[in-house]
């Protein structure tokens, strides 16, 4: 099996509808942005701050390609993977890319969980107003690259281990049924 790309702006399930699936398919899960932290020896949020993002998307791009050649692997990339340099050309080749949706409330509600604010920088220090204004104009700006995926599949329902299993199972068919 060709890799398969979950895409999609952040707490949109890219993890955790990538684990699941990745257990449905039977295949490893492979976090993008943990390879770029494991070939650089520090958080994202560090090469961020220390590198800058420049330097995190070429790591980012570096990591992309070593996945990319790899088989039977689920890859959940990066909200930002997609908009830059040919990293979504380079998905669609190799492999199967799908577009995680969800509605920006949802993902909203998902990314003010104190457990998630916290661990994302761009959303820490900002007021619980301000996120859904910056999630709607960020989805805007990413629609374009998100939707030259070649499956969009609705990730909302993930909000349970057993809907999280039963959406990873209804990915696996759809993928299944495009072999």
């Amino acid at each position: 099996m060709k890799p398969v790309f979950l895409i999609g702006y952040m707490g949109c399930g890219k993890t955790t509808l990538g684990e699941a699936l990745a257990r449905e398919l039977n295949v490893p899960y492979i976090d993008l942005d943990e390879r770029v932290e494991a070939m650089c020896g520090m958080a994202v949020v560090s090469i961020f701050r220390e590198m800058g993002e420049e330097q995190f998307r070429v790591m980012e791009s570096k990591a992309l390609r070593q996945v990319a050649s790899m088989t039977d692997v689920v890859v959940g990339c990066g909200g930002g993977t997609p908009c830059h340099g040919s990293n979504l050309d380079l998905m669609n080749a190799a492999g199967t890319t799908v577009w995680l949706t969800t509605s920006p409330e949802r993902i909203t509600a998902r990314l003010l969980l104190p457990e998630q604010k916290s661990k994302r920088p761009k959303f820490r220090d900002l007021p619980d107003e301000a996120i859904l204004p910056l999630v709607k104009s960020e989805l805007e700006d990413r629609t374009p690259y998100y939707s030259a995926a070649q499956v969009q599949f609705d990730s909302t329902d993930i909000e349970t281990a057993e809907a999280t299993t039963m959406t990873a199972r209804r990915l696996a068919r759809l993928l299944r049924s495009r072999s």
